[in-house]
């Protein structure tokens, strides 16, 4: 009788964990290309769009246990991303107060021109809704807008589009559009190794500048708690000149009749009723 012999199954093994720098590096590489080209439609320059893209993903670095377990890390850099592209503080960059040279296809131009002239908000919600692809409602809560206001500035965002360029009021031919004039900039993002680095320079530097911040304020408190003085002086008024009061005067020679009654007050006896008595003359 043969024995049955029992080979184990082999069952698959799980995946190790990735660790923080491998997660990272694995967002980076699938989102940062196509999110510089999606930054550049917003903001029509293209060295602005790698620098919004790779300041989010420093921001993600900084905060990764928090964008680790966010639902959509994607999204939140996507966001981030859009936000410091469409910062008004980056008109007072002398290097963005210049336009940079427009692409060399005419449609590509006029495409671009159409979306810069769009408001801001209007510009995002296009490009996320027929851009990116998000539906309604996940374009409105990234815009932080509620649906019916985003579906309001989606309508004349295509409308406006569409009266510039007309070949594009249909919405599948603006998506279509969308991906092959931000496919055709061939815009390149920084490494990984180089984001993280940046990230961590930056984190040193501002824990280092709240530490020497905090010292400064501690150490001018004890300086001011140890020589403020500890009761009330009142201040001592400016001195102020005097008018009206008589001057003083000498007492001058004695006059004959003084001197004569000075010898006779002299003479009389110090105890006698002339002390104590008036006469009469």
């Amino acid at each position: 009788m043969a024995t049955q012999s029992s080979a184990p199954t082999d069952e698959a093994a799980p995946s190790p964990a990735l660790t923080p720098t491998q997660a990272f590096d694995a967002l980076y590489a699938f989102c940062a290309p196509a999110l510089v080209r999606q930054t550049f439609l917003l903001t029509g320059r293209r060295e602005l769009a790698r620098e919004a893209v790779e300041r989010a993903f420093q921001l993600a670095w900084q905060n990764w246990p928090q964008v680790a377990r966010d639902r959509d890390p994607a999204g939140w850099v996507r966001a981030v991303a859009h936000e410091c592209a469409l910062s008004p503080w980056h008109r007072f960059r002398l290097r963005h107060r210049h336009p940079e040279p427009p692409p060399a296809d005419a449609a590509d131009r006029a495409l671009l021109d159409a979306l810069l002239q769009l408001p801001p908000t209007y510009r995002r919600t296009l490009l996320l809704y027929d851009g990116v692809g998000l539906d309604l409602p996940e374009t409105a809560a990234e815009t932080e807008a509620s649906t019916p206001a985003a579906a309001g500035r989606l309508t004349r965002a295509r409308r406006l589009v569409a009266d510039r360029v007309p070949e594009l009021a249909d919405p599948a031919a603006l998506h279509r559009r969308l991906a092959e004039l931000a496919s055709t900039e061939r815009l390149q993002a920084a490494q990984p190794p180089t984001v993280r680095t940046y990230a961590e320079q930056r984190t040193r530097f501002w824990t280092r500048s709240a530490l020497a911040f905090t010292a400064t304020i501690v150490a001018a408190t004890t300086l001011t708690l140890r020589t403020a003085p500890t009761h009330y002086e009142a201040p001592i008024g400016p001195a102020q000149a005097i008018s009206g009061v008589p001057a003083e005067v000498g007492l001058g020679p004695l006059s004959a009749g003084e001197r004569a009654l000075r010898l006779k007050l002299q003479r009389l006896v110090d105890n006698g009723p002339e002390r104590l008595v008036p006469v009469a003359r």
